[in-house]
């Protein structure tokens, strides 16, 4: 029996979930859209146009264009820019940079969001470990996201994964400070917010239907990071490189199922 005013993360029914979903995969068709365009000499505007179209001719509407002004179909942000970068003409990728790609779709009225770290090119070690310990550290956090769990088990998990990938990988990773996951579903940005590391045990029950959007960021450095002159670029402020991964996941009573689903 649930306690009298214990709090939920909020929930949505079967068939909401299914509308999430197919938002989810307008999502994950973009993302994969655009890593197979993404090769050195493009710009991240061109990827961005990728993304977009993509999200169009399924029929949904992007998640991020306008939203509070930005003004792109994707976030990308490129080796020392940890998220929130914006598509430009001028930022033209080259082999060996590591990019993540944010992209968010709302289909019917509900959003998918989601995020991947992809190299151009051969990366180095040290920029394939740690985009391969943010890909594990998601799926840690994704696991966690059980019924009955409380909010900040997923952020325990998180930090737990992200200790046991610097075993792993024999290297440090900086788990950025300040920024996490979030609720989801006819906003792109709802309540709670999700942290990324933390004690367990805490904040409000998850139950069957409840919804978040997962995302772990490291870097290969500092935890600290500052926000550049255009009001949305976030970069580490020692100049090392960061990478992102992000699903969009419920609660079911068969565990926790990826919304955001890559073809």
């Amino acid at each position: 029996m649930l306690r009298r005013g214990r709090k939920r993360v909020p929930f949505r029914t079967a068939g909401e979930v299914d509308a999430m979903a197919a938002a989810g995969a307008v999502v994950g068709a973009a993302l994969v859209a655009v890593r197979a365009e993404a090769t050195a000499g493009m710009s991240t505007l061109d990827l961005d146009e990728i993304a977009e179209s993509v999200i169009r001719e399924a029929g949904a509407t992007p998640s991020f264009k306008g939203y509070h002004g930005f003004p792109g179909s994707i976030c990308s942000s490129v080796n020392d820019v940890v998220v929130h970068g914006i598509p430009t003409k001028d930022a033209v990728l080259a082999e060996g940079d590591l990019v993540s790609i944010d992209c968010g779709a709302i289909l019917d009225g509900w959003h998918g969001d989601s995020a991947w770290t992809f190299g151009i090119g051969e990366l180095s070690q040290a920029d394939s470990d740690l985009s391969e310990a943010t890909r594990l550290t998601l799926e840690a956090g994704i696991a966690a996201m059980v019924d009955g769990a409380r909010l900040t088990d997923i952020s325990h998990a998180l930090e737990k994964a992200t200790r046991a990938a610097e075993v792993t990988f024999g290297r440090r990773f900086g788990i950025v400070s300040g920024y996490g996951g979030h609720g989801i579903g006819r906003e792109m940005h709802l309540d709670p917010f999700l942290a990324n590391e933390g004690k367990p045990n805490r904040g409000p029950l998850l139950v069957i239907g409840s919804t978040l959007a997962i995302e772990p960021m490291l870097t290969l450095g500092t935890t600290e990071t500052s926000v550049l002159d255009d009001d949305w670029t976030v970069v580490t402020d020692d100049g090392s490189r960061a990478a992102h991964w992000e699903h969009t996941v419920v609660v079911t009573g068969d565990g926790p199922r990826i919304l955001t689903t890559r073809p």
